[in-house]
């Protein structure tokens, strides 16, 4: 059978029919569709050894992004996000992305960077030749602790050393480049560094202190590419709203922090769904973004000869498919199974695809027809149950709010009670 993520009508649907086409689509067995309907699929002892202090759990909207396709394959996309409008923007936008192939993706090796602070260094850039001078020991030693992950090709690659100034003087920073596989890698480059680190010492005759990964992943980067036909995004005066409100973002930082939240609305949803560390991502793509000195877009958008939008992202992405909580939670291991990725560079692929998605859909609403109409649509429904309203009052509230462009919780107030007196 031919997989297909185009999905007619999947927002009308009710929510067994919903899991019907999800339970086809990833082959999911009885009991994960069932866990899916749970309103906690996360048991209070397994929360109790994935945190410490725990007192509950807190589940967040799972909704899933249709229409994908990205590098000739289809996609279903999983999303944990409560803010409105996301999942149906990114697949408004992967919809119109189908026409000339959807999204193409690629992917660097996941290597990932662990820093040992050196301080007190009595000659660093003597130093630093020295530290360089024993790369050899310093990967074997690194790599001694990991000897699963270099014999899946993985592990320790090289070694690099900078001193850097700070307002504490001299530093000599030595880095270790570590392919961690379909891991994040937290973990396996922590153990690393923590491992050389009296060596380290002994070759430079400082002190060190940090021994921990960076969350600015610079090697492991993921991009993604998409031409939009000028016939499905709007026309030619669309286009050349979305091109005007891509380069004030390129020109001004105030926006283009709004342009990259935007990004990162799509990317940290599927983030989440996955149980991967979205601290980590986002922390990484805001650096990445302020790589060249000054705050920039994470995407570019441009014409082509033939007038049609082109669209491109390239972000860190330290993301895993095993170890920690994406193996843990129930619902995270589902949420893969639903992707049905690979490798740890597939879903990082697959990451940047719906985050340039989402970058559409967000520009095309603020050229079109202005970002709240789509948003305040759905804030309505949420305005209205903080009121009161049930069943079907929570829609005729929400649609009158909408008419009138008053979508205010006063408002939503006395037309509730206007209803029911009716």
């Amino acid at each position: 059978m031919v997989k297909s993520s185009q999905v007619s009508g999947f927002y009308r649907l009710s929510l067994d029919d919903r899991l019907k086409v999800i339970k086809e689509f990833a082959g999911l067995t009885d009991e994960e569709t069932g866990l899916l309907k749970t309103t906690s699929s996360l048991e209070f002892g397994l929360a109790d050894r994935m945190i410490e202090n725990v007192i509950s759990t807190f589940p967040l909207p799972l909704g899933i992004a249709v229409n994908f396709l990205i590098n000739g394959k289809d996609y279903l996309i999983p999303m944990a996000i409560d803010e409105p409008s996301v999942v149906a923007a990114a697949s408004y936008a992967a919809k119109m992305a189908r026409s000339k192939g959807g999204f193409h993706t690629s992917s660097t090796e996941p290597i990932m960077r662990g820093q040992i602070q050196t301080v007190r260094v009595p000659d660093p850039n003597r130093a630093k030749m020295a530290v360089l001078e024993a790369k050899d020991e310093i990967l074997k030693k690194a790599n001694d602790q990991d000897p699963l992950l270099v014999s899946v090709g993985g592990g320790a690659k090289d070694v690099q050393v900078r001193v850097i100034e700070t307002p504490r003087g001299q530093m000599v920073i030595t880095e270790l480049l570590v392919n961690c596989g379909d891991a994040m890698g937290a973990n396996a480059v922590n153990t690393m560094a923590e491992a050389v680190a009296p060596m380290i010492e002994r070759i430079t005759g400082g002190k060190v202190f940090l021994r921990i990964i960076s969350n600015l992943a610079t090697e492991r980067l993921a991009r993604a590419w998409t031409v939009i036909s000028k016939e499905e995004v709007g026309g030619e005066e669309v286009i050349d709203g979305i091109l005007e409100a891509y380069a004030f973002a390129a020109g001004d930082p105030y926006r283009a922090a709004t342009h990259n939240k935007g990004i990162l609305n799509g990317i940290i949803g599927v983030v989440i769904a996955t149980c991967n560390d979205h601290r980590a991502v986002e922390a990484g793509a805001h650096a990445y973004a302020a790589k060249t000195g000054g705050y920039m877009p994470l995407s570019i958008w441009e014409k082509n000869e033939n007038g049609d939008l082109v669209g491109s992202i390239e972000l860190p992405m330290a993301i895993g498919t095993i170890g920690g909580a994406t193996k843990v939670h129930p619902v995270a291991r589902i949420a893969l199974k639903i992707l049905g990725v690979k490798s740890a560079r597939e879903l990082g692929e697959v990451m940047a695809a719906v985050g340039l998605a989402q970058n559409l859909g967000a520009l095309r609403a603020l050229a079109h027809e202005g970002i709240q109409r789509g948003h305040m649509s759905l804030h309505a429904r949420n305005i209205a149950v903080m009121v009161g309203a049930t069943g079907d009052f929570i829609d005729l509230v929400a649609e009158k709010m909408v008419a009138e462009k008053k979508v205010r919780m006063d408002r939503a107030k006395e037309i509730l009670e206007g209803l029911k007196a009716k």
